[in-house]
């Protein structure tokens, strides 16, 4: 689907950028295009892909700007097929003390990404959105569920023959940059105790390849201004904790320092009024963008009496995986496994 295609990703030197460039490097797909502002980033990614994959790496290109420049967005978009938009500000904590700075990146900037792709008719852009977007309690979580917004108010204004504008929605990714996980194994290492929050938190948890398999989904099977929802399992913190220390066959204590700023007891990735129009695709759930006008007058005199059996999907209340289970989940992932050789040999 990508042959001789043009693929940007913003926000493409986190974990997302490096999993899409290994997922489609070695295909047909003409060119993948990296925009992000950190030039040290894109050198060490520059470096790391002509060494590992050199006879493929020339079909990366560099572009150092920022979604919140419009004109650097612009300047990266000639001749560009398709855009996974993946930049973001993503910490809850950070975003909480400058909740502007969220809104530059998360708001204005998805909306430039948008308006840059329909001036230069990209044929299709795929956003990545968060799980605390949907009843949303804090800073980074508001500004994402703005961004949908943006995504779906954008939708309406373009024929998806032109451009296609849709939104993924998932949970926590496992191991992507500042998670958890990373934080547990170098307080193994450490020898100190592995701190959470609140042992009963529940979050979604998927793998970086399940993200990207998402997205994939999304790009094949999404019409304009949908968006898309992952059937994730969950755990709770206590269970990821104990699972990583058992992996690692470690001793050190659980400690429980209290909820941070702006910390959910659970995540929702489907609230109950989406639910009221979602679409159950098997593994996945569709919600199409609401196609209403604001001829607000005639809903005064009819309405939709017709209404899905779902309720809310959220980390509570979708399958809930065991320490075993997680342990399996972990395995799966190369850092898990490259940690946890690097930690045998040192110990």
């Amino acid at each position: 689907m990508f042959k001789d295609k043009t693929l940007l990703i913003t926000g493409g030197t986190g974990s997302f950028g490096n999993a899409v460039l290994d997922r489609f490097l070695n295909t047909d797909i003409k060119e993948i295009r990296i925009f992000s502002r950190d030039e040290k980033k894109q050198d060490d990614m520059r470096h790391l892909y002509q060494s590992i994959c050199p006879e493929a790496s020339n079909k990366i290109k560099f572009f150092i700007g920022d979604v919140r420049d419009l004109s650097s967005v612009k300047n990266a978009m000639h001749g560009v097929d398709y855009i996974f938009h993946a930049a973001a500000l993503k910490q809850v904590p950070s975003c909480e003390f400058f909740p502007l700075e969220a809104v530059k990146t998360n708001i204005i900037g998805t909306d430039n990404v948008l308006t840059a792709a329909i001036e230069a008719g990209v044929k299709k852009v795929i956003c990545l959105s968060t799980d605390k977007a949907a009843y949303p309690v804090n800073a980074m979580g508001t500004s994402k569920a703005m961004m949908e917004k943006v995504i779906v108010a954008k939708s309406r204004t373009v024929s998806p023959e032109d451009t296609t504008i849709c939104c993924t929605r998932y949970g926590n990714v496992m191991c992507s940059r500042g998670s958890v996980i990373p934080l547990f194994i170098e307080q193994i290492k450490a020898g100190k105790p592995l701190t959470v929050t609140e042992p009963s938190m529940t979050r979604f948890i998927m793998s970086l390849e399940e993200a990207v398999e998402l997205v994939v989904f999304a790009f094949q099977n999404a019409e304009s201004g949908d968006i898309m929802v992952q059937k994730a399992p969950a755990c709770t913190i206590e269970v990821l904790a104990t699972a990583v220390k058992e992996l690692f066959g470690a001793d050190n204590e659980i400690k429980v320092i209290g909820i941070r700023h702006g910390e959910k007891m659970y995540e929702t990735l489907l609230t109950n009024e989406e639910c009221a129009g979602a679409i159950d695709m098997g593994n996945f759930y569709r919600v199409p963008a609401d196609k209403r006008d604001l001829n607000y007058d005639k809903y005064f005199k009819t309405g939709d009496t017709t209404r899905n059996t779902l309720t809310e999907f959220n980390s509570g209340n979708t399958e809930l995986l065991d320490v075993e289970q997680v342990k399996e989940k972990l395995l799966s992932l190369s850092y898990i496994r490259e940690e946890l050789a690097e930690f045998k040999k040192n110990k």
